[in-house]
């Protein structure tokens, strides 16, 4: 199959996270959303939390109306983000599991085990021309069940590939069977009409893998890169991703 170019995604949620921790204006997130968009960012993915710890109702907001690459708004497949997508329409709304105790997103959701009531809960949110991605684990289950509802997209959760990794030799074999499990996952999602995008945890040393899966057309990634930004800037850390992602597309 002809490998497309992978699109990359840049969630600015941290920008959020260094400008509450002081409680004023700033660093504003839609000027880093702008800086991504001309460093090469193909989106911009923001995940506004039931509790609001980092991205903030007026920053989706600014984003939708600032910002020329599509906006990804992440949030709980809860009744008031519901109604906050409808409003604003962005280009995608991925849902995600949330538990207010947690750091960052832990696992993905269980699409398999709330079928009836994800279909009814995506319906006008595909009514209205977004389209709706499941961020979910490589389990066949889930992927069958997010075509099943009728989702366009599946973002498949790296966060245990990217652990295992780091953890480097200790965990080689671990981490090359996680690898080898998304693969699958993704050609399974692929076989059955859906986009597949993956994210969690990535970083430099670990991205080529990942991107080089034939199946994916999108990579989202904020963590990271937000952190490398405190040392190279926010447009060379992003264009550096860039570089890695089509290097392991061309190889």
């Amino acid at each position: 199959m002809t490998t497309p170019k992978l699109r990359l995604g840049v969630n600015i949620d941290h920008v959020a996270t260094l400008r509450n921790a002081r409680g004023s204006a700033w660093p504003d997130p839609l000027r880093a959303a702008l800086l991504a968009e001309a460093a090469g960012a193909d989106g911009i993915t923001a995940h506004l939390r039931e509790d609001r710890r980092h991205i903030r109702d007026g920053d989706m907001d600014a984003l939708r109306a600032g910002i020329g690459i599509p906006l990804n708004f992440e949030c709980g497949a809860t009744a008031e983000m519901q109604a906050i997508a409808l409003r604003l329409k962005p280009h995608a709304v991925c849902l995600v599991p949330e538990k207010r105790e947690e750091r960052t997103t832990e696992g993905g959701l269980d699409v398999a085990g709330d079928d009836n009531r994800l279909a009814t809960y995506i319906a006008p949110l595909r009514d209205a021309g977004c389209r709706v991605s499941m961020f979910i684990s490589h389990d066949p289950r889930q992927i069958e069940a997010s075509a099943r509802i009728g989702a366009a997209v599946v973002e498949l959760h790296t966060g245990l590939y990217s652990d295992l990794h780091a953890e480097g030799r200790e965990a080689e074999a671990e981490a090359e069977a996680e690898l080898q499990a998304l693969r699958e996952g993704a050609a399974l999602a692929h076989s059955l009409g859906l986009e597949v995008h993956a994210g969690h945890g990535l970083t430099y040393d670990n991205v080529g893998p990942i991107a080089a899966i034939p199946e994916l057309v999108e990579l989202n990634i904020g963590h990271f890169l937000m952190g490398e930004a405190v040392f190279l800037g926010l447009g060379p850390a992003i264009e550096e991703m860039r570089r890695l992602m089509d290097l392991a597309r061309a190889g």
